[in-house]
């Protein structure tokens, strides 16, 4: 048996999120589907993040068990020539130890959310991208952002079914620039809660349309109540950038 860590790429738009669904497609599937079509196994996709519908990816790492003997490269030029034309590529395949594991072996996970500041409706980013039409004040909500920097009971910012134990994490980064009409937003922790990441955007695009002072952020964070959430983004502009693992022999103190 061969543990193969897999990099991959994917259009959120068409699936019912990262793993299996029982009521529509998802990247699980796909690849698993494509894994059977090339092996005849059996085999099931582990993976770093588990992106809702909608949510894409740039580098998600995941990972499968194979007993046929295949070479990286080979596994991976069948897998993406068989998801076809599902959005989802293989960007990387190798070989891993079988201790290794895409989820539990995660040390931190990056998000990237795109906002498309601007009054003219998307055409070549729809769907991947959230338009708001009002101007934003980037700095003002790179300001606010601070206030949720580190270690903090957030419950205000997550799902209503999000099913961790603790709503305790740390958050070790969340950034918001300007780049011409977009504002992006980047956020990086060990791990999120289901719908951290939207909910913290969504609350930031209201301090940047002026709605919310910079302060109520805090404030909705110290509430630790859902109901004091200001706005949830959509899925179209959050993007799993990459998981993060430590190098052979490396400690994570």
């Amino acid at each position: 048996m061969t543990r193969f860590a897999l990099t991959l790429e994917f259009d959120g738009g068409p699936f019912m999120g990262l793993q299996r669904q029982d009521h529509g497609p998802s990247v699980q599937q796909a690849v698993e589907d494509a894994a059977f079509a090339v092996t005849g196994e059996q085999v099931t996709l582990h993976s770093a993040g588990r992106t809702d519908s909608g949510v894409h990816a740039l580098g998600m790492r995941s990972h499968l068990d194979i007993e046929k003997p295949i070479e990286p490269f080979r596994l991976m030029e069948a897998l993406n020539a068989l998801m076809r034309p599902a959005p989802v590529a293989v960007i990387a395949c190798e070989i891993v130890p079988d201790d290794w594991h895409a989820r539990f072996s995660c040390v931190g996970r990056r998000y990237l959310y795109r906002i498309r500041n601007r009054r003219a409706p998307l055409t070549l980013t729809r769907g991947r991208e959230w338009l708001v039409p009002g101007p934003l004040d980037a700095e003002a909500m790179h300001r606010a952002a601070q206030a949720l920097v580190g270690r903090h009971d957030f419950t205000t910012f997550r799902s209503a079914h999000c099913q961790a134990k603790d709503p305790v994490k740390t958050l070790d980064r969340l950034d918001v620039r300007r780049d011409d009409e977009c504002v992006l937003i980047e956020a990086a922790a060990r791990s999120f809660l289901h719908h951290q990441v939207r909910s913290m955007v969504g609350t930031l695009a209201l301090v940047g349309l002026g709605r919310w002072q910079v302060e109520q952020v805090a404030e909705a964070l110290a509430a630790r109540e859902r109901q004091k959430l200001g706005l949830n983004a959509p899925p179209d502009g959050l993007y799993f950038v990459e998981a993060i693992y430590l190098a052979p022999g490396e400690s994570a103190g």
